[in-house]
């Protein structure tokens, strides 16, 4: 058998690769070409608290519906009953690329769930 000639296993295993690289590289340059331009837009939704041994913890979700990454973005939630802030938490999120979701938990002393719980974004930056 000649050196130069390849078997069929070469074959697919060539044919294999070639699709895999194209399809790669198609799907590339169809995210880059359609992607928009638009600033992060950042949705934050709350769990249901749960009573843990020590604490209650608040499990929040932060969405960005935009085109572009947010950097450094900062959570605040806030318990509040009869009008008053009762108790205040926050964390941050480093990394927020563009149509993803990020969760993180909250952390009370006293329990999230005999109060109102408000969350928002207190500031992000873009990389």
């Amino acid at each position: 058998m000649n050196n130069l000639q390849k078997n069929w296993f070469e074959w697919i295993v060539f044919a294999l690769g070639l699709i895999l690289v194209s399809s790669t590289l198609g799907y590339l340059i169809y995210a880059g070409a359609s992607m928009g331009h638009e600033p992060p837009s950042l949705e934050v939704r709350l769990g249901t608290p749960e009573q843990r041994q020590f604490n209650f913890i608040v499990p929040v979700t932060v969405i960005n519906h935009g085109d572009e990454t947010a950097e450094g973005v900062r959570i605040e939630v806030v318990m509040e009953s009869g009008g008053e802030v009762r108790a205040q938490g926050e964390f941050d999120v480093p990394l927020l690329p563009r149509h993803a979701t990020r969760e993180g938990w909250v952390t009370f002393e006293q329990d999230p769930r005999t109060a109102q719980l408000k969350a928002r974004v207190r500031g992000y930056q873009r990389p």
